[in-house]
Parts: C-alpha cells; structure tokens; sequence
C-alpha cells in the first residue's frame, strides 16, 4: 500500500511542478490560474482509482500536489520580486 502512495505522491509532485510555474505567470483566481491550479486532478483520480489506493492517500496526494505547485511557482515569484522596482 505506502509504496504505491509513495509513487502516486511522487507523480503529483513532479507533474504539478510545470503547472505552478505556469500558475504563478497567470493572473490570481483568472481562468487560466484556475486552470493550471486543477489540471492536475483529473490524473490524480484516476491514479488513485488505477491503483484502488485506499482513502488515506488522498490527504497525502493533495499535499504532494499543493507541493509541487508551490515549488513550480517559487523560481517565478521570485524573478518577479527581483525585477519589480523596489520602494524606497
């Protein structure tokens, strides 16, 4: 069982990388942010379904998921602050 959640884990993260460095070059709660923040789910639940992972995993994947967003969007966030004009 926990090495299958592992790997489901593990794809959520990898997958959900490019699409929070897509997600961070959008504009907050625009369509496309919506889009890029969800795209990831429908994988997710088939995984999850392919695999009959039990209940547990789901808390799990969300986390790994919201990770990897997080970690997608850090390298643009930052290239955003460094060139944004600082206030004085």
């Amino acid at each position: 069982m926990w090495p299958k959640i592992l790997l489901v884990s593990a794809i959520c993260l990898l997958v959900n990388i490019p699409m929070g460095l897509m997600r961070e070059r959008c504009r907050k709660f625009s369509w496309q942010w919506i889009l890029w923040v969800h795209a990831s789910i429908p994988l997710i639940i088939f995984l999850r379904i392919a695999l009959r992972l039990p209940s547990l995993a789901i808390p799990i994947n969300i986390a790994a998921a919201v990770l990897g967003q997080l970690i997608g969007g850090a390298p643009e966030k930052r290239r955003r602050k460094a060139c944004s004009p600082s206030a004085p």
